[in-house]
């Protein structure tokens, strides 16, 4: 495992446990459905990060910027 999923897990914790001190819900779906949803829909954004083509950004000069103008030819 690398760190960034080491720090989420560890901070999703940390959430709990301050929840359950506090009295307060955890901010989860409170069934196990719910909650396998949740799982299965961050397991499957990190499956398709991984695995999905990373394309180069070829068309990067004719994207307006902060202005709207863009480095290409003028019509």
């Amino acid at each position: 495992m690398n760190t960034k999923t080491l720090l989420g897990f560890a901070l999703a914790f940390l959430i709990g446990i301050v929840c359950r001190l506090a009295a307060i819900p955890l901010p989860a779906p409170p069934v196990l459905i719910g909650a396998l949803l949740v799982v299965a829909m961050t397991l499957g954004y990190g499956v398709i990060d991984r695995l999905a083509v990373h394309r180069a950004n070829v068309q990067r000069a004719h994207c307006g910027g902060p202005t709207g103008e863009t480095r290409g030819k003028s019509s």
